[in-house]
């Protein structure tokens, strides 16, 4: 598989499939091995997809410093990547934390970016708050699964601040569209591939400066497309919107049905949908 250095001299890895122009794919996590994202639902046929491993994760190497798993601090690995590639711009999709670092790189490097989707997309990097009815409002929507009565329970607790390891392996059903053994598999694959030391540190104070992020989106002239889950508790459709909001002219695409990983809820949805926007 390709390998790249980044400036500290960490050996970093990516991946490539299908063909066309390039879509840079940044990980959620955080600091999640980029398996996860696989083709998403297909997009491969209509971008060539470069899911890139974050340090640490997959088969990337792990960094001498950990404090170079600060989010602030792998928007180097993006440049480098990006520089690497022989682009002159790029488009970038993030999905979950993996928005979080898009949004530095954007703070960073504006006029490197040209389109740029969030899917699902973390909200520390503007500094938007989810109000904790908004996520109580987006599981209600699923109160007919027979899981739902204990996970809400749990979700009531970790969105009054009394979570526990225990309530918050409950909530996991409202991240998936649908809970079935499909998603039980992912989601336990998904927490044997995340770096636990570098997600401690991927937030850490200072990483960072929500005006600083906000001015440079107000300014940001270039095609953007925010991608919410109408049942997704981590970044319901009222903090998606909020987000979408904070550029010019941002296009908001609520998929029915989904949760945080849109991309196997509504497969067909969310290709079309992020495909026609890559291809205008």
């Amino acid at each position: 598989m390709p390998t790249f250095r980044s400036p500290d001299g960490t050996l970093l890895a990516y991946h490539e499939s299908g063909s066309g122009a390039p879509l840079l794919c940044l990980p959620g996590g955080p600091l999640q091995d980029s398996v996860y994202l696989g083709d998403l639902g297909g997009l491969a046929a209509h971008r060539r997809l470069i899911r890139l491993d974050l340090r640490g994760t997959g088969a990337s190497a792990a960094p001498g410093d950990p404090e170079s798993y600060r989010c602030d601090r792998l928007v180097d690995d993006v440049e480098a990547l990006r520089v690497h590639l022989g682009l002159d711009t790029v488009d970038i999709l993030g999905h979950s934390a993996g928005a979080n670092l898009a949004a530095l790189y954007v703070t960073r490097y504006p006029e490197r970016v040209g389109r740029l989707v969030l899917v699902t997309p973390g909200a520390a990097a503007p500094g938007l708050e989810t109000a904790p009815e908004e996520r109580l409002a987006a599981a209600r929507l699923r109160t007919d699964e027979p899981w739902f009565g204990p996970a809400y329970a749990a979700l009531e607790d970790v969105t009054a601040g009394r979570g526990t390891a225990e309530s918050f392996g409950a909530v996991a059903p409202f991240f998936h569209g649908t809970w079935d053994e499909a998603a039980r598999e992912r989601h336990a694959a998904g927490e044997r591939q995340r770096n636990g030391e570098g997600a401690g540190v991927f937030a850490g104070e200072g990483v960072f400066d929500p005006a600083a992020t906000r001015a440079v989106f107000a300014e940001f002239a270039r095609p953007v497309l925010v991608v919410a889950g109408e049942g997704d508790v981590n970044t319901p459709v009222p903090t998606a919107a909020a987000y979408a909001g904070l550029f010019p002219g941002a296009t908001l695409v609520v998929l029915d049905g989904a949760g945080h990983f849109p991309w196997h809820d509504d497969a067909e949805g969310f290709v079309k949908q992020v495909g026609s926007f890559l291809n205008e």
